[in-house]
């Protein structure tokens, strides 16, 4: 029985809007796939009679494999999404279904047959890594009308690849973990004191395995947390949040967060907290995030 992962919206701007719309899942891979999968996740709305709905994805450094259904038109869509850097946006409009898998920061390099970072930034078909049979993959996981069998038939696929260990993977994984975990640590070469490696050598790790340079993983995940206290509904301290983010002033902090939500962070929190009473600026198509294929 596939095993359900507690909610997670981090990234998932103005997540309470969002997910009046739509509702999604994260799903544990099997045994085989853990040290590529970090999840697979199910996404399902009905805006049917509703407006389309804009949703804003401040994204992580995974790739994703998505495969979407729109009942309603009968469009489908199955695409590899590298690393987005930049601003991601998805509208969704009247019904459908996104299956994907989230592979772990590195996980995807077995399957990529060659470095991660020649996916930045794209969406490529599936057939450009996968060949004819991910394209028969898409037909299957298309027809099924169950999510959960859906899931099955993609994890299926990807442990029929038979993936091959690899310490690198799990390297990057826990120096992308070891960021997350330590907002404070804002310098590649701090980093890379940190976890034994020089700062070239980190570079490429980054770059084979994960996709993008360690520097935009700092900084993502920076905004990430200040996004996640903004939302939180509780008042924030910007100039000690920005000080306890590792910058020397408030100005440059605000202006990164901007740069990477759209929004002041003082703004912000008050449309994420009007959120809450299903209104204000942060409803109706103004673009939030969610997790819709990315």
């Amino acid at each position: 029985m596939a095993r359900l992962l507690p909610q997670d919206t981090r990234g998932i701007l103005r997540a309470r809007t969002g997910l009046e719309r739509f509702q999604v899942e994260r799903i544990a891979p099997p045994d085989p796939l853990a040290p590529f999968v970090e999840f697979f996740w199910v996404l399902h709305w009905d805006l049917r009679g509703r407006p389309a709905h804009r949703q804003k994805v401040l994204t992580r450094p995974n790739v994703h494999m998505t495969f979407t259904n729109y009942w309603t038109s009968g469009g489908t869509r199955g695409r590899i999404v590298g690393v987005v850097r930049d601003e991601f946006v998805e509208e969704i409009a009247d019904d459908g279904r996104v299956v994907g898998v989230g592979f772990r920061p590195g996980g995807f390099r077995p399957f990529a047959g060659g470095p991660v970072s020649a996916l930045t930034g794209r969406f490529a078909g599936v057939d450009e890594v996968f060949g004819a049979a991910g394209l028969a993959l898409a037909g299957e996981i298309f027809a099924t009308d169950g999510a959960d069998e859906a899931v099955a038939r993609l994890a299926e696929f990807l442990t029929g690849l038979r993936p091959e260990a690899d310490p690198s993977i799990e390297r990057a994984a826990e120096i992308v973990e070891r960021i997350a975990a330590l907002p404070a640590l804002v310098r590649v070469d701090e980093l890379a004191a940190d976890v034994g490696l020089s700062a070239r050598g980190l570079q490429r790790l980054f770059h084979e395995y994960v996709g993008i340079g360690p520097k935009w993983v700092i900084r993502r995940y920076r905004m990430l947390e200040a996004a996640g206290r903004a939302e939180a509904g509780t008042p924030v301290d910007w100039a000690g949040l920005a000080a306890e983010l590792g910058y020397t002033d408030q100005a440059h902090f605000t202006h990164d967060f901007t740069a990477a939500v759209g929004t002041p962070p003082a703004r912000y929190a008050r449309e994420a907290g009007a959120d809450d009473a299903g209104g204000g600026p942060g409803g109706g198509t103004d673009g939030g995030t969610g997790k819709i294929d990315a």
